[in-house]
């Protein structure tokens, strides 16, 4: 079998960062994956599932009502290996493109206070499972490492 495209990353260089991990088409859209990655693959503690569902909660909810990205806002989720997240968006972007967005959404996280959206046993299979103080963490991390002064290194894949 052919290797799939996210297989093909040197994830020992692989920084925290906020990358374009695919383009695809659908008709004749073009859809974009991007790879937002928080912590640093096989250097760094993943996060726990209680943060990533917390994360996961609180961005899908923000993307899907903000002014300008619900529309193009597909998807938004943990990765299998727990150092980050994928957002599917309609539309061609570079990660360039989305830099603002991702502030705007790491801040709502970082300062969000109060029930978390969706965390009760009749919208959730898991509602139990979330840790609000590591979501704030996360978020706070990402914005001060990576997204308050981002270079290049952490907008493209290492080649």
């Amino acid at each position: 079998m052919k290797k799939i495209a996210s297989f093909t990353v040197d994830h020992i260089r692989l920084l925290p960062g906020l990358y374009v991990s695919r383009k695809d088409t659908a008709g004749s859209e073009i859809i974009t994956t991007f790879d937002i990655r928080v912590t640093r693959p096989n250097q760094e503690p993943v996060m726990n599932t209680a943060e990533v569902h917390t994360i996961e909660h609180l961005g899908a909810t923000f993307l899907r009502n903000h002014p300008v990205y619900a529309p193009k806002t597909i998807y938004f989720g943990p990765m299998g290996c727990r150092t980050g997240f994928y957002l599917v968006l309609a539309g061609d972007y570079e990660s360039s493109d989305i830099v603002g967005l991702m502030k705007e959404m790491f801040t709502f996280i970082r300062d969000f206070e109060g029930e978390i959206p969706g965390a009760c046993a009749k919208d959730c299979g898991n509602y139990l499972d979330m840790n609000l103080p590591m979501a704030h963490y996360y978020a706070r991390k990402y914005l001060t490492e990576v997204l308050e002064n981002i270079s290049e290194e952490r907008l493209v894949y290492p080649s």
